[in-house]
């Protein structure tokens, strides 16, 4: 899949350059002058992360070492830019995905921090979950587990907690909280299982598992577990009914059935 997304990302390049001469630089920069997706990514992701601290020399060799050391992590990603290309509406080729969305970028962020949570480099890791925070307007826990093909729509003011686990083919859209109940230690995140779609606004909050292809209605405040192929709307949300298609998360269907 990477050596087919890379391919494509590069003909769209090409068009791009030919039809907007104003971005030729730009898209030459970010994509037509890299030899593969993990060296467009690196480039993007640490010139938009860099501040005056920390060089975006510095994050992009912090990005390709953690692409060498994981390779998952690109495969993941080129999941993540096919994800957005079929469930968002507004998009209708690969490249605005990896030069624009910051819910993509987002989550190619956490990536790295994860990689370094789990690689005993957490202050690090800490510090990119805080650019992310600022830059991008996103803000996970590095100790998050994330799946692939994740999509998060318009990305503004997602929160996620530190034992929060993510699974393949989730997506969540602008404001959604996936956090705890209190103060209290240990596991007290949220479980989404694979197809999930979490609307905007939802609050889904405790050690709870949202079950395989699951719908959570826009503004809802979920605290306790929900069935697999349930919609639940409400504060406190309760089930209204099932979804009308096996994967919520990638028809994007945010209708709710009538009671």
């Amino acid at each position: 899949m990477v050596n087919a997304v890379w391919q494509q990302l590069r003909d769209e390049a090409e068009q791009v350059t030919k039809k907007e001469p104003l971005l030729a630089s730009y898209v030459y920069a970010c994509v037509l002058n890299h030899k593969s997706l993990e060296s467009a990514l690196s480039f993007i992701l640490a010139n938009k992360l860099s501040d005056d601290v920390m060089p975006a020399v510095t994050v992009r060799e912090l990005f390709e070492g953690a692409f060498t050391a994981s390779p998952e992590i690109i495969e993941h990603a080129a999941a993540d830019i096919k994800a957005v290309f079929e469930r968002d509406a507004a998009t209708c080729s690969y490249l605005p995905v990896i030069l624009y969305l910051k819910g993509f970028h987002a989550i190619q962020v956490h990536r790295l921090a994860h990689f370094l949570w789990t690689t005993d480099r957490m202050e690090l890791a800490t510090f990119i979950q805080s650019r992310n925070s600022e830059v991008f307007g996103v803000d996970i826990h590095p100790a998050c587990v994330m799946g692939k093909g994740i999509m998060f729509d318009h990305a503004t003011g997602i929160v996620v907690g530190e034992t929060s686990v993510i699974e393949d083919n989730v997506s969540i859209l602008q404001q959604v909280t996936l956090g705890g109940t209190g103060n209290e230690q240990g596991d007290r995140h949220p479980k989404i299982k694979s197809g999930v779609l979490i609307a905007a606004g939802a609050k889904v909050l405790g050690n709870i598992t949202i079950g395989e292809s699951a719908k959570i209605g826009a503004g809802s405040v979920v605290l306790q577990d929900v069935e697999p192929h349930t919609t639940v709307v409400g504060v406190p949300a309760h089930a209204v009914g099932k979804p009308c298609d096996q994967s919520p998360a990638e028809t994007m269907d945010q209708q709710i059935p009538e009671s």
